[in-house]
């Protein structure tokens, strides 16, 4: 079973919600944990997984299916959303504002009371079995004026919202994952909330658990700290020479 280290009551949450049929919306900055949560979720659940990660080209088919020739011969193959449909699977779709409208519009059907997919191009109706769960997740930060998660879609789902794990736990998740002693990931967990607090400011996004967990697996591994945290921390975060030279003055104060 993938590692997750649960930050509040969201394990019961999510698994509330999967048995009472409801689908779910993870909010988030990227790196804190939601795709881990999911897959850590879907493994003690024992369902199947399907995972799509969203982007502007996505559209409807690529998540329902579509006709494709295999030998000769138009044979229609399932997506990833109906082959959760279809499997009583959890389909997890990883930062949804990204998706086209109409790749959206699919979702309706299946997020209230009908819990139905409709396959216009096979003439298929599928209902979604209980053990069927849709979870989509996104970023509120990176949202503007083009790319915003409708309201009549939003207020489909329950929903969750995740931050960075507090600083404690986090230490816990970056050991667990990289291998790492707890005292040499300490100043990591330092240099990262410092990193955070300039969010807004200089850097449009704070470091992640994810950066955290490359940089504590590359000192594991023996790279110099410096050299790790300058590959993982800083280089990341921007291409701006001034605000690095700023991010380099933090890790200098921490690291000393």
């Amino acid at each position: 079973m993938p590692f997750y280290l649960p930050q509040g009551n969201e394990c019961g949450l999510f698994e509330l919600a999967w048995r009472h049929q409801l689908p779910l919306l993870l909010k988030g900055p990227t790196g804190c944990g939601k795709t881990r949560f999911v897959a850590h979720m879907a493994a003690r659940l024992g369902r199947p997984l399907f995972t799509v990660s969203c982007h502007d080209d996505l559209t409807a088919a690529d998540l329902t299916g579509r006709y494709l020739l295999k030998g000769g011969d138009t044979v229609w193959t399932d997506g990833p959303l109906t082959s959760a449909v279809r499997g009583g699977g959890i389909c997890y779709l990883d930062e949804v504002v990204e998706a086209r409208k109409d790749a959206t519009v699919v979702l309706h059907p299946l997020t209230d009371d009908r819990r139905i997919l409709p396959l216009e191009r096979t003439g298929e109706m599928l209902a979604a079995p209980s053990e069927f769960m849709l979870v989509a997740s996104y970023n509120p930060g990176y949202q503007n004026v083009l790319k915003q998660l409708k309201p009549s879609t939003r207020q489909r789902f329950v929903a969750i919202e995740f931050d960075f794990p507090a600083p404690e736990l986090e230490r816990r998740v970056v050991a667990e994952e990289s291998g790492l002693d707890e005292g040499k990931v300490q100043p990591l967990i330092l240099l990262a909330q410092r990193l955070r607090a300039l969010k807004g400011h200089d850097l449009e996004e704070g470091v992640s658990t994810r950066l955290l967990v490359y940089c504590a697996t590359l000192i594991q591994a023996g790279l110099a700290v410096r050299d790790a945290v300058q590959v993982t921390m800083v280089e990341p975060l921007s291409d701006d020479s001034e605000v690095k030279a700023g991010l380099e003055e933090v890790v200098k104060a921490i690291f000393a």
